[in-house]
């Protein structure tokens, strides 16, 4: 069994292949967490000491005993007015305008299957893959209950965490923040790896100390946001790619969060992940229930690589759902950077006969196709397809595409509005906005209050519409700005933004299950909705509105440490690149692109018989491995923060195959010597190069590493494909 329980000593214990998590409830019923590490087969009680600390607050049960105190012991889900000073995952004012919550045990069950979260995305198992442990804790006096929630997923060494926040009084009391997985690690000393950025430049990796203060990783901006991605790695000192302990703590939410970390007086870390509490008031009248969105844990002692492994096998088996959960995407030419809102059918065709013969599989219109859209001022809401833009209907269109060969997609953002629309002349009341002021605009649009249904409602009518049109197989969906004016005329305030999300999930569902066989990405002005939630809906999203593939590198990078390659899109651009100005050559730019899902963001009407060759080939190579890229085990050979080559590495699951990928990302004048050593082999099996029949060793290709050109120029790239012989 996963889950095991000791009733003599109340332990409980998570057991996986190769982690154990353990936690008691203790003679007074307070929930202590014990051990989180390699797998243990023993009660780590002992580790937890009741030693008397200056000046720490003591139950007031216990009399003159000082050595118990809710702010020196290690808590498993610590709340606020208990005399526990540090970062606490549950603050309640209740009704008298108190702020506090002493939960102590009541009872708990293990059953077969992983519990699911209703209207929240959620990690999915069969009753042989996961258990489930939930422990029902009760403040005495509120009556407020927490039943916190556990699937263990043995063969996958992951732990997931939730809470139901459930008020079992007779009267309302208000959330004001909720967090669903709280670890307090008792000693050493911890890095903190966060994936900070901006807009065209997210998830950048950043290694810093955890430290004697708080450490906050948030996003208030109503969606997880380009500047920071929910997800951490809690790293021992020594922690590297292939060695030292480190923990993984990912969220499974697209809207606001909060991460906090903290180093206390005695040398405990505690890190917390949960909803932010920003704007967030959230009541509960008697017998209602709030649920926290999950957190996804894993543990390894084996580096990063073996955590990255962990949650991006998590994200394909047990995340993504659908008929492209496994299937090999389709290489899509998208129109954007092409034609932006330059285009008309027959430009569409165009382009669709280029990619025909280009072996390209799908055509994506993107922005400009409905209303009066001409340029982003106007017409989103109004999601009528212009066909006297199009000189035809959609349907029409297609249709022509289709007899091509080529496969259709369509752009759309159905959380925003502009001023200028039909939609909003008619509704202004149906907008987030302040009462009595005039919102806040960003990029001439507005978001539509999707916390209300008949919004949501209206809005999937009309897409729906247009979809039926034709045989639509790829759908972009975009959301281009943040959340600034936090107010709905119907929904209670203080709700608003997680109820938001709530209808953000809700809509997408229905749309996937109206509509199983087409193919969703996500996007967000790029990457700044990039999150194991959106995943649980759209198999795949759009990486970063940078195409620059030396920035793509980067972003690239800081996003395999926790989502898998198949959720990358990721595309060949035109040059000079319209963000930097960066002119590389187009063999990089596809094996860039590569590390991704794949496909092109440009005018094959524009390119020479030379680049169209390499795009053949290009397409040739990824259709051929394209199995090896989404599946097999990534690994990072190096740094792009700090090596003068940018290389990653696929490897099949039996090691029999494996891709190596290098780019020179610096240059100086006669380069020392490089070698690139590969990871994941099997040491004594044989490997030859796919193109030129040179063999190595799995050892000698690891250990000694292949050497690099030091003639080879910056910006440029090779690819080597490598089979046991």
């Amino acid at each position: 069994m996963a889950i095991l329980f000791d009733k003599e000593n109340r332990v409980f214990s998570l057991q996986t292949a190769n982690t154990t998590y353990q936690m008691k409830a203790d003679e007074h019923g307070v929930l202590l967490h014990l051990y989180y590490g390699d797998r243990v087969e023993y009660n780590m009680d002992y580790l937890v000491l009741h030693q008397p600390r200056c000046f720490a607050g003591v139950p007031y049960e216990l009399g003159q005993d000082r050595s118990y105190s809710m702010g020196v012991l290690p808590r498993e889900y610590p709340t606020v007015g208990t005399g526990d000073f540090r970062n606490n995952a549950l603050i309640v004012r209740n009704t008298d305008g108190s702020e506090c919550c002493d939960l102590r045990y009541v009872e708990h069950h293990i059953e077969k299957g992983k519990y699911q979260l209703e209207g929240l995305p959620a990690v999915y198992a069969t009753q042989q893959e996961a258990e489930t442990l939930s422990i029902l804790l009760e403040d005495p006096i509120t009556k407020l209950q927490v039943k916190l929630l556990y699937g263990v997923l043995e063969e996958e060494d992951i732990i997931t965490r939730s809470a139901l926040i459930i008020n079992g009084g007779q009267e309302q009391v208000v959330v004001e923040k909720a967090a669903s997985a709280n670890l307090d690690l008792l000693a050493g000393d911890y890095d903190l790896i966060r994936f900070w950025g901006r807009a065209t430049m997210e998830r950048q990796f950043e290694r810093t100390a955890i430290c004697h203060s708080r450490q906050m990783i948030d996003s208030n901006r109503g969606h997880s946001s380009h500047q920071y991605n929910p997800a951490v790695v809690l790293a021992e000192k020594n922690a590297t790619e292939d060695s030292g302990s480190c923990y993984g703590m990912l969220f499974v939410y697209s809207g606001n969060f909060l991460f906090e970390a903290e180093k206390d007086q005695f040398g405990t870390t505690r890190a917390t992940m949960g909803l932010h509490r920003d704007g967030f008031h959230y009541p509960l009248a008697q017998g209602e229930t709030l649920i926290v969105p999950e957190t996804i844990l894993t543990y390894s002692n084996q580096g990063f690589a073996e955590l990255s492994h962990r949650y991006h096998r998590c994200i394909r088996e047990h995340i993504v759902r659908g008929m492209y959960q496994h299937a090999v995407r389709p290489i899509v030419l998208n129109s954007w950077e092409a034609a932006y809102f330059d285009f008309n059918g027959e430009t569409i065709y165009q382009m669709a006969e280029q990619a025909a013969e280009l072996g390209i599989d799908l055509l994506v219109m993107d922005d400009g196709w409905f209303g009066n859209r001409q340029d982003d001022r106007t017409s989103l809401g109004d999601w009528k397809v212009n066909e006297e833009k199009l000189g035809c209907t959609l349907g029409e269109l297609i249709q022509r595409i289709n007899d091509l060969g080529v496969k259709f997609g369509i752009w759309i953002e159905p959380e925003m509005v502009s001023e200028d629309s039909d939609l909003y002349r008619a509704h202004p009341d149906w907008i987030l906005k302040q009462p009595n002021r005039n919102p806040i605009v960003s990029r001439d649009q507005l978001v539509l209050d999707f916390t209300r249904k008949e919004v949501r409602d209206c809005i999937f009518e009309q897409i729906c519409a247009v979809l039926d049109q034709g045989n639509v197989e790829y759908i972009k969906w975009d959301m281009n700005r943040s959340l600034d004016d936090i107010y709905s005329a119907k929904t209670l305030q203080g709700k608003v933004t997680y109820d938001y999300v709530l209808g953000v999930y809700e809509f997408a569902e229905r749309l996937r299950e109206r509509y199983p066989n087409i193919l969703i990405e996500g996007c967000c002005g790029g990457g700044g909705r990039f999150d194991a939630g959106m995943l649980y809906y759209t198999p795949q999203i759009w990486g970063s509105d940078n195409t620059d593939p030396i920035d793509r590198i980067h972003i690239q990078y800081g996003t395999s440490f926790f989502y898998p390659i198949s959720a990358n899109g990721s595309h060949v651009t035109d040059v000079p690149n319209y963000l930097t100005g960066r002119n590389v050559d187009m063999s990089t730019r596809g094996i860039v692109a590569m590390e991704g899902t794949f496909g092109y963001e440009l005018n094959p009407a524009k390119l020479s018989e030379e680049e169209k060759k390499v795009i053949k080939e290009q397409i040739k190579t990824y259709k051929t491995y394209a199995k090896l890229i989404q599946t097999g085990k990534y690994y990072r050979l190096t740094s792009p923060l700090e090596d003068k080559f940018a290389a990653w590495q696929f490897v099949s699951e039996d090691g029999s195959q494996a891709m190596l990928n290098v780019v020179k990302i610096d240059q100086k004048g006669h380069n020392e010597f490089s070698y690139i050593k590969m990871k994941g082999l099997v040491p004594d099996a044989i490997y030859a190069d796919a193109a030129t029949g040179q063999s190595y060793s799995g050892a000698a290709l690891m250990n000694g590493g292949l050497p690099l050109s030091v003639w080879m120029r910056v910006h440029t790239s090779y690819q080597v494909v490598w089979n046991i012989v």
